[in-house]
């Protein structure tokens, strides 16, 4: 069983605060949706019409060759949502997805693209590796970190 994981509400909270020019200052673009806009924090799309930040987020931060960062999106006064233990979220299961998996090192040891619908078999079978420690799934076509997964007793 694995466990999905949202971004942390409380780190871009701050983001529904701030300013049109401090938020371009930031480099933090603000976009209407149109309902096809992957929430991170919420882990839907945000609907259409809902105001949206598109900003640079370090999704791998850890001392090795695979530190990374990539554009996300999070809904103005996104809440927090966590999917049930062995379910993928609408907005990631309707998208094709690139799913990397990590040992503990933080070494990629095995990645595939997948159908988000066929995600759920591809990350059982990833998590079957005990060398497997973590899960990065990514939207393939334009790159963008989607969500962490674990395995559900973590």
């Amino acid at each position: 069983m694995f466990q999905i994981h949202p971004l942390p509400a409380a780190d871009f909270s701050y983001l529904d605060d701030l300013p049109e020019s401090e938020l371009a200052e930031r480099n933090i673009q603000v976009h209407i949706s149109d309902g096809a806009f992957p929430c991170r924090v919420s882990l839907a799309d945000a609907e259409a019409g809902e105001r949206v930040f598109l900003l640079n987020f370090e999704h791998q931060p850890n001392g090795t060759p695979y530190r990374a960062s990539h554009a996300i999106f999070v809904r103005q006064g996104a809440q927090e949502s966590r999917p049930e233990p062995g379910s993928v979220p609408h907005s990631i299961a309707s998208r094709l997805l690139s799913v990397r998996a990590f040992n503990a090192r933080h070494e990629i040891i095995d990645a595939e693209v997948v159908e988000g619908e066929n995600a759920a078999d591809l990350i059982a079978r990833f998590f079957a590796n005990p060398e497997a420690d973590y899960i990065h799934l990514h939207y393939a076509r334009r790159g963008c970190f989607a969500a962490r997964v674990t395995r559900a007793d973590r």
